[in-house]
C-alpha cells in the first residue's frame, strides 16, 4: 500500500471558501477513481503553523493505482483549480505502509 500526503500553500488572496472548494473537489475524487483504500482532505486548524493551509491525504493500493491517479482527468482539474485559486508551494510524500 501507498500513501500519499500533499501539504498545499496559498496566496493571501486565496479565499476561505476557495480553500473549502479544493477540499470538497479533493474528496470527490474517491468517486472517480479505483484503487483507492482511502482518501482524506482539510483545512489546517493548528494555531502553531499556519503556512500550509491544505492538506490531501490519499492511501493506494498498490503503485498502479498512484500512477494511475497521477494522469487521471478528474485529479488533473482538482491540480488546475488548487493553481487557480492561488497555490504558492506544495510538499508532497509518498511512503509504503
Amino acid at each position: 500500500m501507498i500513501q500519499r500526503i500533499v501539504l498545499v500553500k496559498f496566496a493571501e488572496t486565496t479565499t476561505p471558501e476557495q480553500l473549502q472548494e479544493v477540499v470538497n473537489r479533493f474528496k470527490a475524487l474517491k468517486n472517480h477513481l479505483t484503487g483507492i483504500v482511502d482518501l482524506q482532505a482539510g483545512l489546517n486548524i493548528s494555531e502553531r503553523n499556519k503556512e500550509f493551509q491544505v492538506m490531501l491525504m490519499v492511501r493506494f493500493e498498490d503503485q498502479a493505482a498512484l500512477d494511475a491517479y497521477v494522469t487521471n482527468a478528474e485529479h488533473q482539474a482538482v491540480a488546475a483549480y488548487i493553481k487557480e485559486v492561488g497555490r504558492l508551494d506544495s510538499v508532497g510524500v509518498d511512503i509504503e505502509i
